[in-house]
This record gives C-alpha cells, structure tokens and sequence, in this order.
C-alpha cells in the first residue's frame, strides 16, 4: 500500500521537480548507441552531434515556414525539455521533447527517438498552432563534419522515382558543389566506406528532399526539407501542398554514421519497412521468374502469339522456374484481345489465362491505373465504367494539368478514377490473373491546387489514397509488381519493384540497370523483391546475353523478354542461360546482391557480392567496348587476404582457385558469375 502511494502521489512530484532543474541547464546531452551524443543547447536551440569524441554534425537546428514567415527553433526564449520511455517497432528506447515557445510563433516541438544499441538517432518536428497551414518544415539542418579531412566525400543522389531513364549518380561534393537528393542521401568515402546516411522514413504525406553542399570555405551542409518540389526530379510544377490542423508533423529523419555507408543505407531501407509497414497481403511464395511481352512483342500481342510463349516456356524452358512456376506477363496492348473496350468482351484474355495455369504456369496482365493515355481526344470522352468525363477527373495543376510520359494524371482521389479503376479489375479477377504490373504510379504522387476529396491536401497523400483504393479492389488475388513509381513511397504497396526504367538488351541497358542497383541495392530490405526488368536476349553476343541476364539475377529476380512466338538467336539463348539450375538457385532468397564500389558517377560498379551461409557469389561485369583486366582485392569483397578460394564459374561451371589481389581478365562486354566456397582453404 505505501508502494503504491509512493509511486502514485510521490513519483509525479519529484519527475517534475527533476524537470524543472533540467530546464534550468543550459544544456542536455542525449546519449544513444555505443558512443552517439546529441549535445543540445538549450539557450540557442542547437544542437551538436558527436561520436566516441569526434563531432559529426555542429550547430544543429530546425526550420519551419508559416504564414510565408521562415524561423527556427533559434528564434524560440523559452525551451523546456522532457523525455519518456518508448517501445515501438524499432526497438525499446526514449522519445525527447524539446518544446518551445516565443509569442507570434507556432509552438515547436523537437523530438528525438533513441534506441537502446542503435548507433543512429530519428528526428522530427511538430508544429502546433490553431488554424496553421504549412508545407515547409526542415527538421535538421547543420554543418556535417568530414570524416576524412584528406578526401573529397561522395554525395549521392537517389531520385524520386524510376521514370524518364532517371540514374542515380553519385557527386563529388567540392566547393561550391549542391546535390539535391530525394528522401535520402549518403555522403561517404568510397575507398574507406565511412560516411553518413540521412534520410525521411515516412512518405505519406511529404516529398522530402536531402540537400547536401559544400560553400566556398569547404563546409558541409544539410537540410532534410520536407515540403520539397523540383520539377527534374519529383516531376512537380507546382510547389508542394499545405498540410493543415492544429498539429503539423514532419516526416521523421533517419541519422547515422557509418564505417560502412552501404550498411547504412541497409539500415535505412528496413527502418522504412518498419515506418510503413506493408499492407499489401504477406508473400509466402517462392521468388518470381517470368516472361513480360513488353521486352519485344509489344503492340504486336495476339492470343495465338501469347499461347506460342506459354508452349515455348511449357516445352523448352521446363527449368526455368522458382517455386515451380513462372509467370507470363502481357504488357502494354494487351486490350488488343479486347472486344468493346474496357468494359467489353475479355474472352480472349480468359482464354489466355486459363490455357497459360493449364500448362503450369502463372498468367499477369498490365495497367497503368491512375492516367488518361487519350487525353488528347478532349476532356469529354466517358471514362469507363463511370458516368464522369475524363475532364473531370484530371489532376489539376495551375491553370492545367500534368502531362508525362504522353499521358495525362488522373486524381486518385476522385470517384470516377476509382470506379473506373474497380471496374478493370474486377474484369481481371474474372479473367482469372494471378500477377498484375502496375505502371506509371508517380502521376498519382503529383502535387495539385486541390483533389476532389479535400481532405487530401498532398500529392504524396494522394498517392497513399489511390494505392490503398486499387489494393482494396485487387484484394489479394494477384502479386503486385511496380514499374515506374515513387522509390520509397511505393514500399507499403507492392511486392516486386523494378529498380530502374526500360532497360532491353545492350550492354549499355545492363550498365543502366546495374547503376540502379549499385546505388539503390538497398531497396531489396525495403520491398519483397526488387527487379532488373525485362531481359532482353535478341541477336546480341553471347557476352553481351551473359551480361544482361546476370544483371537480372545480381537484382534478385529474373523477368526475361524476348518475343518467343518466332525462332532466332534468343530462342537458344534462353535455353542455354535460363536452364541454369545452379544460377536459379541464386533467386532462392529474392536478395540483391550488394556493390563492391561506390563513387561510380553515372556508371555502375563491376563487382556485385552476396552471401548466403558459407557461400559467397562475386559477379563480375565489363562495361566497355574493351577487354578489361580487373584486380579482386579479398579485403574489398569480404575474403581473408591469406586464404585461397575454390571458385565455380556457374556459366562455364569451371573450377579455379582465386587469391588475393589475382587480376582477372574480361572479355569486353561481359560477365561472369562465381560461387565462392568459404569453408575451403586451399
């Protein structure tokens, strides 16, 4: 009974007492991880950021714009601070409340999230005032501290989605350098891999930007602007949308440092899976391989030239398989077997699918949901299975609308973009498919004077309403596959996401490709599956094929695309490379594998690592028109420098031994792949 009393009456007593001598500091210090302290002035409203010693960020503030008045949590007098014991997904830790207070201002509240043995912190800003209407926070924004004063860092670049052949690129950040990045960056060095990784963990309601730079007296910046818009790269025209009430939150910022910046951006991907966890159904089955008629076949689709496919997977690719199965995916054009349009006749897309699960197979099918391709007919043409005009269903920007790609925006949030989008799908569920690629996402993440549901007030927000809307009707009867769409966004909706644009058969498309993976492999912890898009055999070189193919199985899954309905090079091709059982066996995990090198500009590494137990692939790849000869530091790829490997090739199914610093000559346009045996020291 006296405990009780004790904890009941007393223990409120003597915490407020503790936080009143607290606030009467002139700092906090917040420790978190082994070593991490946030270091928070409490009469400026800075703060300073330091590992085992070292500093890592200095004079640390955030911003906000209300009323198109900017000010920062420096222009506040009175700063209170309080912290409570949290449990969430992340782990068990503290959340810390700096609020504060100035008359003519917003209440600001700084909140930090720790976690017990996490060397990385979370950051977030809230605003409360009645009535406020904001669409600018910055949650952090200082000075970073080099970590390597002799070195120029790497500041790279991940774009918002994968539309227009966007790359990745990484940006040496010299004076006068700014690198506008979108939801996250890392700034590191690629020889030692220390570095930085910052970034946004929820995009439901912000497009955020990280925008490192360096000024003329070689300081480092960064501002986590939440509220950003640029027309090359989050396709906006228009600033972004207001976000109203009276509590405005930012997205939370992720921040860590890093011996090795690749394992940050690991870190950082699962954080988001965590964030925003899915509510696309669980996927219990095996990696998905498959065939997409968008590779060659195109607008030449016709029911027999699809069943011709089924047969040649059915007949001559019988191992090329995951789980048993693959899928026959028709892309683009397939309303070609369509009699009256939209809301017709699909007979003959029954038909396909129904013969393709008779052979053992998976049937998909393709759609862009939320764009009007036929926007150039008027805006008075019926939208199917609806009583509204497209004219009233366009996203409205400015005076106008939002055109990309040749197709129009569509308002995911109005009834017509819905009805219509229930309307197809139901037909496809009829039909029968199994697999549904949805294409050109990012028009439904545009920022808009207004959307017809006016609680809807972001393009972001917007994207969370269609996305939940078209899965509420797919009802988990298909595995969503995302072709161009938001990055990070698109993580809570989809299974499998295509890690760049349209990459067909070159050796340029792989190095497209590979860029993407070499700067995005991350994304793999974030979705189920993330994939090199169709594969594209055709007349290229056998080197060439052999590079194009590992691209796809380096990423983690394997869409191959050639038109199989006629006989040519591709045809043995694909039997030779897709009947690889042994590489197959790579897809098992659905895991990308992970780059060797950073700091590659717009090009990609040439040497990818995954390790699965105590085996270790190396994937290595020649871009250029050249041979090429290229040295395998053990330290590099995870070996020990006093060891000898026994390697397979799983191509030529060689048997070598590899050492330490052995260079390896490579064909131009090539690539090769190796199963490393770790337990075998020769």
């Amino acid at each position: 009974m006296v405990f009780r009393f004790f904890f009941r009456y007393r223990f409120p007593l003597i915490f407020s007492v503790l936080l009143i001598l607290i606030t009467h500091a002139s700092a906090i210090i917040i420790p978190y991880g082994k070593s991490g302290k946030i270091d928070y002035n409490l009469k400026k409203g800075t703060f300073n950021l330091s590992e085992s010693g070292k500093q890592l960020l200095l004079n640390g503030f955030s911003q906000a714009e209300y009323q198109k008045k900017q000010f920062s949590s420096k222009d506040y007098q009175v700063i209170t601070y309080s912290k409570k014991r949290i449990h969430d997904g992340f782990g068990n830790g503290f959340k810390h409340v700096f609020n504060l207070k100035n008359k003519g201002l917003p209440t600001m509240e700084q909140v930090f999230y720790t976690y017990n043995g996490k060397n990385y912190f979370i950051i977030n800003v809230v605003l409360k005032r009645t009535g406020l209407s904001v669409n600018r926070i910055v949650a952090l924004n200082g000075n970073l501290i080099n970590p390597e004063f002799a070195g120029v860092p790497t500041s790279l670049f991940v774009p918002f989605d994968n539309d227009t052949f966007i790359s990745y690129r990484t940006v040496p950040l010299t004076v006068n350098v700014n690198n506008p990045s979108s939801e996250v960056t890392a700034l590191y060095h690629n020889q030692s891999r220390k570095g930085f990784v910052i970034g946004s963990i929820e995009h439901r309601d912000w497009k955020t930007g990280i925008i490192t730079a360096m000024d003329s007296d070689k300081k480092i910046s960064v501002q986590t602007i939440c509220g950003f818009t640029d027309e090359s790269i989050t396709r906006d025209k228009m600033t972004h949308g207001y976000l109203k009430g009276s509590s405005v939150s930012s997205a939370k910022v992720f921040f860590g440092a890093f011996d090795d910046w690749r394992s940050g951006m690991e870190t950082y991907a699962r954080l988001n899976r965590i964030s925003e966890p899915p509510i696309v159904f669980k996927w219990n089955n095996a990696t998905p391989v498959g065939w997409n008629s968008w590779g060659v076949m195109q607008e030449k689709i016709t029911l027999e030239k699809a069943r011709q496919v089924v047969d040649f997977f059915a007949d001559s690719l019988k191992s090329f398989r995951s789980g048993g199965t693959a899928y026959i995916d028709l892309d683009s054009y397939w309303d070609k077997l369509l009699k009256g349009g939209l809301t017709g006749d699909y007979a003959q897309l029954k038909a396909f699918a129904d013969y393709t699960k008779s052979k053992g197979l998976k049937p998909g099918i393709y759609w862009a949901p939320f764009v009007d391709w036929g926007f150039a007919g008027g805006g008075n043409r019926k939208a199917e299975g609806t009583d509204y005009s497209f004219g009233e269903m366009w996203t409205k920007v400015g005076n106008g609308y939002h055109d990309i790609d040749g197709a129009r925006a569509l308002d995911p949030t109005h009834p017509g973009t819905q009805q219509r989008i229930a309307t197809v799908i139901n037909k496809f569920k009829e039909c029968g498919f199994e697999m549904i690629k949805i294409d050109f996402l990012g028009h439904a993440a545009i920022e808009s004077d207004h959307f017809f549901d006016p609680k809807v007030t972001t393009g972001m927000h917007a994207y969370q309403s269609g996305m939940e809307f078209l899965l509420k009707q797919l009802d988990g009867k298909m595995m969503v596959y995302a072709a161009i769409s938001p990055n990070l966004a698109s993580g809570r909706y989809v299974h499998v996401r295509r890690i760049a644009c349209d990459a067909f058969k070159s050796i340029k498309d792989t190095e497209y490709t590979l860029n993407s993976l070499s700067n995005g492999w991350w994304q793999t912890y974030l979705y189920d599956y993330i994939d090199a898009d169709h594969v594209v055999f055709s007349d290229q070189s056998d080197s060439e094929n052999t590079a194009r193919f590992l691209s796809a199985i380096v990423t983690g899954t394997c869409i191959t695309g050639d038109d199989f309905s006629l006989q040519g090079k591709w045809t043995g091709t694909a039997q030779r490379l897709l009947n690889n059982t042994e590489i197959l066996k790579v897809l098992q995990d659905g895991k990308a594998f992970v780059p060797v090198d950073g700091n590659q500009g717009k090009s990609a590494s040439q040497l990818f690592v995954k390790q699965v137990g105590n085996i270790k692939y190396l994937a290595v790849f020649n871009y250029s028109d050249a041979p090429k000869a290229l040295n395998i530091d053990f330290a590099r790829i995870g070996l020990k420098a006093n060891n000898t490997y026994k390697t397979e090739n799983l191509i030529t199914k060689k048997v070598a031994y590899l050492h330490h610093n052995q260079t390896i000559n490579l064909a131009e346009k090539d690539a090769f792949i190796v199963k490393i045996t770790l337990n075998t020291n020769q």
